[in-house]
């Protein structure tokens, strides 16, 4: 497991295929383990062999509005385990405008856990000094990708079929979304 930034706030990144190594982000994060783990990809061509059925919406938002701070929620491909996706059987999908990160996904040849680097519940940490008071040794490595100066998480779209809510509304604005269902 790893602490390294994204374009919003610092993250936990492990193998979301290795169960033991999700087990161990739930721990480090003290998160519950019906909350499912958002995970990190390198491209929409990336993130399209981890969702069953890939719905148009979802297409075109990644399409447009990926790399950057929009998340995805979809039924989740049998390609992930289900404890990644918190038993739900939906995956949380983002495309991280990082350098940092896309370097760690593709030393790791595949997708990685992106939750926030914090204990579940406090705030979440924009550079490697917050991480590091935080979560101290529970993270063997952090990257230090300096201050991302992220004052909002990520817009998370929930996708169901062609029908689309916003779960959380982040740093992308809901306007941006509608911009790019209708272009």
């Amino acid at each position: 497991m790893v602490g390294c930034p994204t374009d919003t706030f610092y993250g936990l990144a492990a193998d979301p295929f290795n169960l033991a190594a999700v087990q161990k982000v739930y721990e480090v994060k003290g998160r519950p383990d019906a909350k499912a783990l958002p995970i990190l990809v390198g491209s929409v061509e990336q993130a399209v062999t981890l969702v069953r059925d890939v719905p148009q919406v979802f297409l075109t938002l990644a399409q447009h509005l990926w790399p950057g701070a929009l998340t995805l929620v979809a039924e989740a491909s049998r390609l992930l385990p289900l404890k990644v996706t918190g038993n739900s059987g939906r995956v949380a999908l983002r495309w991280a405008k990082s350098p940092v990160t896309w370097a760690l996904i593709a030393a790791a040849g595949g997708p990685i856990t992106g939750t926030s680097a914090n204990l579940s519940g406090f705030p979440s940490c924009t550079n490697a000094q917050q991480l590091a008071k935080q979560l101290g040794d529970r993270v063997p490595l952090i990257l230090d990708g300096g201050e991302t100066h992220a004052t909002l998480a990520s817009t998370i779209v929930s996708i169901t079929g062609d029908k689309w809510t916003i779960a959380r509304e982040g740093a992308l604005p809901e306007s941006a979304i509608r911009a790019a269902l209708q272009s």
